[in-house]
């Protein structure tokens, strides 16, 4: 048994004094007032791993020119069975950057430039692989808007407007639910005639529910138009981005539907029409609205090592430093669905943990040691 003794504990749901992080392995085995075991340090301040809800990182790779990114495949508008996970470069720099920061978790996705872009991959960032690196899936990337407009240069059938990119995968997803009731109307081996290719079954598990579609989608109205093929065809989806939502209804709606928000990046550059709104204010109407949300980085639109830096708008807005960190960890790992693994300090987690001397929010203090179950993984000493 290991223990790490800290002034202060951020758990993810609390604030612990003067107490003591225990673990044996790669799991946490309590929070206690009581030593036990062998000492590996004493802090200041301990807080949960940080979770990165929505990332490029590994795919668009530090110091390598924007002709070497792997975020977006051109092929065609429609892809289900690429997958993050094939294109992640764990000598990334980013990764190493990231964990000395106390990021040691993301989700990694595909870019917005197609309808469907393929699967999501949590992965640890301190990995020595992208096969050790993946822990889960959270998802199938999708995009709305302006993106999947602007590519009609790329490969295969490409939209021009956003009625055409919504056309393109309403006439997608209503063919395998036309498939899926021929199927269930067949009477015994007749339902050996319905094929369903591999492509297909991608989509019949997100018309069944068990798949989730990860939306990018800024504006208001592209987001109601996200909404109305939810209602159509009852899929699951987050709401990635939502940077010009600047009005309280829209989340509300959200809310009311039990639809999750990943938000953000919060500090990147408007570089485009469909961010004109877009303002550190709208923070407040999200806070307000209730919905369940979580921040990104977009990396490298924002950097992953500056999540942490984000929150700082949210406690502007009215968040405590416990709820900020919070924010950016257990939040972000209840969404993405491994929060029976990380995002909070309890017995039964991994031991990924963050060690500071000082204040986190301290703009001159940075994390001294990063532990990522049970090992530890960077130090300043």
């Amino acid at each position: 048994m290991n223990f790490i003794s800290a002034d202060k504990i951020y758990t993810g749901k609390k604030i612990v004094s003067d107490a003591h992080l225990l673990f044996g392995g790669k799991k946490i085995s309590a929070i206690s007032k009581t030593k036990k075991g062998r000492c590996l340090g004493k802090y200041e301040v301990l807080t949960p791993a940080f979770v990165d809800p929505h990332s490029h990182i590994g795919m668009e790779r530090a110091g390598e020119p924007n002709t070497e990114g792997e975020a977006n495949e051109h092929q065609d508008s429609i892809l289900t069975l690429t997958d993050a996970l094939d294109s992640i470069q764990m000598d990334d720099k980013s990764l190493k950057d990231a964990v000395q920061m106390g990021v040691l978790y993301s989700c990694v996705l595909p870019g917005s430039g197609n309808i469907i872009g393929g699967h999501s991959a949590v992965i640890r960032n301190y990995a020595g692989s992208s096969t050790d690196a993946l822990i889960a899936r959270a998802g199938l990337k999708a995009a709305f808007g302006f993106n999947p407009m602007k590519t009609n240069a790329w490969k295969g059938n490409r939209p021009t407007t956003r009625m055409g990119a919504v056309a393109m995968l309403r006439s997608r997803l209503d063919e395998v639910r036309q498939k899926i009731r021929k199927y269930n109307q067949a009477k015994g081996s007749k339902k050996q005639d319905i094929v369903f290719s591999a492509e297909d079954r991608v989509l019949r598990d997100l018309l069944g529910r068990k798949l989730r579609l990860r939306g990018h989608v800024h504006k208001i109205d592209d987001i109601a138009a996200l909404l109305r093929l939810v209602d159509e065809f009852k899929i699951d989806i987050t709401v990635d981005h939502a940077g010009d939502v600047h009005r309280p209804d829209i989340f509300r709606e959200l809310k009311k539907r039990k639809i999750p928000v990943v938000y953000g990046p919060i500090d990147s550059f408007a570089y485009k029409v469909e961010l004109k709104h877009e303002d550190w204010r709208n923070v407040r109407y999200l806070l307000a609205s209730g919905v369940e949300f979580g921040l990104m980085t977009d990396h490298p639109v924002t950097l992953a090592r500056q999540l942490l830096l984000q929150t700082r708008w949210f406690m502007r807005a009215g968040l405590s430093r416990q709820q900020a960190i919070e924010l950016i960890s257990r939040r972000n790992a209840q969404i993405l669905g491994v929060d029976a693994q990380i995002g909070t300090l309890e017995k039964g987690k991994w031991a990924s943990f963050v060690c500071w001397n000082g204040d986190p929010f301290d703009l001159t203090r940075y994390p001294v040691a990063v532990y990522g179950e049970g090992e530890l993984l960077y130090s300043e000493r």
